[in-house]
């Protein structure tokens, strides 16, 4: 019986986020001599009672962390007022296909509006860039993208309740000379297109006739500088496009093309693990992709590249064509804010394990734009010795540590983190403490300087999150989470216990959980680094990735596409036209 009830269940959440299948079902169904009625109601989390006015929330941006949020919000008390350049969420991972044409940019793609429409939650979505945030008055201000009067683009301001910050961040330039005006970056769709472009347009220039050899040389060398997961991936896509579709369509091009990847650490991908690092830098080698360890870029000009090694020696490069990979900034709205709130000595936004920026309770931030700020064990050391000491003896006995010990775990991670690293086996480890001559520890006391000796190293584990679309996504969905129980945990908090104040966080922090990570190599193959410590690299973790990136897609239509697109290059190869 249950069975069946969760049939109609999904059969039902089915026809309320496509409302067009209804159409197709009924009309099956008469012609087969039955007949199904269906009535669509839009189920609330949360009842709005008559008068009651709604949250509003501004959301910030369009990528990861902002489509994830928009996805999971569920709770019928809010509007959502969705503010970004891009009316449309893109599938970062395979911007490197697209831009050789193993995938098609519409495939990677989903509007905005097609997510918010399939919500119980009021949505709404204003193409528009925040330029300006206020948090005294809870509004954001903005210039629309689109030239209203006379060209000019309009600037209006908005209200908010609750405000989120998602709008990720752009790339780094260092600063360098003449990155800005002659480099290709790969962060946005248009880019993916617009390298796509360069790179055919590069091979139809290198064809035309009277062009020295020295000069088609040039033409035809390819520069990817960053030697992180999108550089190498770009560089290993690129390989593949010219040697297994280009070099057909231009015999004469084969030997004369180049792709030269410089990196400015010792090793490319260097926040994998060093058997993946050794077999990427060992396959391009026999791929004839060069790859420039120690290698940082000091200049770059309309037709050359100036790098200097460790050793001080600077080279002039010639290139065709450079990709600019190595790493994000901050966007100017987020440096602007920040100065306004006092971190303007910040990378980025600095938030609590909550999400919240700090020093600002109706403002959230998440994916690139933000880092959080895990507070640390040694700055509340006293206040926890005081929790766990519920005699107000002075002193601490094990047992006492151990019952505040879960709570304590999960509002400072880096405890149990310093527990594994050390391998040891709980509590009674990290504190040393001596048995009695009875075997039992239930009668160890110890002294608060004891107890923050015992604590003193625990810190060393505090780590930043990634700047990764897993990260971004994952934050998302845990803050979406968070506000459609907000009115509940108010009454009833789940979170830790507070051990600067009393009672309980309303929310438990949020913790990212790594579901590994792919660096597609080319030629059909891919490393993949899974948790456990799971190595694979070869033709199966290319599988693995086809199938991951597949299920990932944010829509049916985008995951249709995707499919579609690997199975046309399979066949037909790549397509190598300019548009």
């Amino acid at each position: 019986m249950r069975r069946s009830f969760s049939f109609f269940e999904r059969f039902s959440k089915a026809f309320q986020d496509y409302p067009s299948l209804s159409r197709i079902i009924v009309v099956s169904t008469i012609s087969g001599g039955g007949l199904i009625a269906y009535s669509e109601a839009n189920g609330t989390n949360g009842v709005v009672e008559a008068g009651t006015k709604k949250k509003k929330v501004v959301l910030l941006g369009t990528g990861w962390a902002g489509t994830s949020f928009l996805k999971n919000l569920n709770n019928s008390q809010y509007e959502v007022q969705i503010i970004s350049p891009r009316n449309y969420f893109a599938f970062t991972p395979l911007l490197p296909s697209v831009t050789c044409g193993t995938v098609e940019a519409r495939s990677v793609v989903e509007p905005i509006r097609n997510i918010g429409r399939k919500k119980n939650v009021d949505t709404s979505y204003l193409e528009a860039e925040c330029f300006k945030i206020d948090p005294a008055s809870k509004k954001v201000f903005c210039r629309s993208k689109q030239g209203v009067s006379s060209g000019k683009k309009e600037e209006f301001s908005v209200d908010y309740d609750y405000l989120v910050i998602a709008t990720g961040a752009q790339s780094n330039t260092f600063n360098i000379p003449g990155v800005e005006e002659n480099c290709h970056f790969l962060k946005e769709v248009e880019d993916a297109q617009g390298i796509r472009k360069k790179v055919i347009d590069s091979f139809e220039k290198a064809s035309l006739p009277e062009l020295s050899e020295e000069e088609r040389k040039r033409i035809l060398h390819f520069v990817v500088v960053g030697g992180g997961p999108t550089g190498v991936e770009f560089a290993a896509e690129l390989h593949d496009f010219v040697t297994e579709d280009l070099v057909t369509l231009y015999p004469k091009a084969k030997d004369l093309v180049r792709i030269t990847l410089l990196e400015a650490a010792d090793h490319i991908l260097t926040m994998f693990d060093k058997r993946i690092t050794e077999f990427a830098e060992e396959k391009f080698s026999r791929d004839g992709i060069d790859v420039k360890l120690g290698s940082m870029v000091t200049k770059v000009n309309e037709k050359d590249i100036s790098a200097k090694t460790k050793g001080g020696e600077v080279s002039s490069i010639p290139y065709g064509m450079i990709v600019w990979s190595t790493g994000i900034g901050t966007r100017p709205v987020i440096k602007d804010f920040m100065k306004q709130i006092g971190q303007g000595n910040r990378r980025a936004l600095a938030t609590d394990e909550w999400l919240r920026v700090e020093g600002c309770d109706n403002i959230y931030a998440l994916g690139d734009c933000a880092t959080i700020n895990q507070r640390k064990v040694m700055e509340d050391v006293s206040a926890i010795f005081s929790k766990a000491d519920k005699d107000n003896s002075g002193t601490l006995t094990l047992k006492e540590f151990q019952e505040a010990m879960d709570d304590i775990c999960v509002r400072y991670p880096q405890v149990e983190l310093y527990l594994k690293s050390k391998r040891m086996r709980g509590i009674a480890d990290l504190l040393k403490e001596a048995e009695a001559d009875d075997g039992s520890k239930k009668n160890i006391e110890l002294k608060i300087e004891e107890f923050k000796s015992a604590l003193s190293q625990v810190d060393s584990q505090v780590k930043f999150l990634p700047a990764t679309a897993q990260v971004a996504a994952q934050q998302g969905t845990y803050l979406a989470k968070c506000f459609d129980r907000m009115e509940e945990c108010e009454k009833n908090p789940e979170g830790p216990i507070r051990m600067r104040g009393e009672g309980r966080h309303r929310f438990r922090p949020f913790r990212y959980r790594h579901l590994g990570s792919f660096a597609p190599l080319g030629g059909e193959q891919t490393a993949a680094e899974l948790p456990g410590d799971w190595v694979s690299i070869g033709h199966s973790s290319q599988w693995l990735w086809y199938s991951v990136y597949a299920s990932k897609q944010v829509s049916w239509r985008t995951r249709v596409l995707v499919v579609s697109d690997w199975m046309r290059r399979f066949i037909f190869g790549r397509d190598s036209s300019s548009i």
